[in-house]
């Protein structure tokens, strides 16, 4: 999958299920008939939130972004349906790539041969980045919901 579609998918994938939580949100505390759309959609969206968050830390790394804009991308997470535009500024100044830079140019340090062994065997970036998902949405569980 190349980094424009990649990116395509998690930032969209991630408005959805903001719009699904927000849902959740309405039937809790407007209608007050149901908790259930806040326990299913905010796991969902938190699980989404976080693959978002580590695809554009690898798409800064592999396509050379400045962290100001890796720091606008992760921002963009935060209010509702913003990784939308973001992606579309993202992909209207050329910042995502139809191809992974590093499956073909030789990593400079440590980040860029970790995103460089992640895009060369994309079964095992995926078991990866599957596995990273898990171990941080279980971090977030143990440390609770935001204050």
């Amino acid at each position: 999958m190349s980094p424009v579609r990649l990116y395509r998918l998690v930032a969209r994938a991630e408005a959805v299920t903001w719009a699904l939580l927000l849902l959740g949100m309405f039937l809790k505390y407007v209608t007050e008939t149901t908790e259930l759309g806040v326990r299913v959609f905010g796991m969902l969206h938190g699980v989404v939130f976080i693959a978002y968050g580590l695809t554009t830390v690898l798409l800064w790394i592999d396509q050379r972004w400045s962290v100001g804009r890796l720091v606008g991308g992760l921002a963009c997470a935060v209010p509702p349906f913003a990784t939308v535009p973001f992606e579309l500024y993202a992909e209207r100044r050329g910042l995502l790539g139809e191809q992974w830079r590093l499956r073909e140019e030789t990593p400079t340090g440590p980040l860029e041969g970790i995103a460089a062994w992640l895009v060369r065997r994309p079964a095992q970036g995926l078991a990866v980045g599957v596995a990273a998902v898990a171990v941080l949405t279980g971090v977030a569980l143990v440390v609770g919901p935001p204050a």
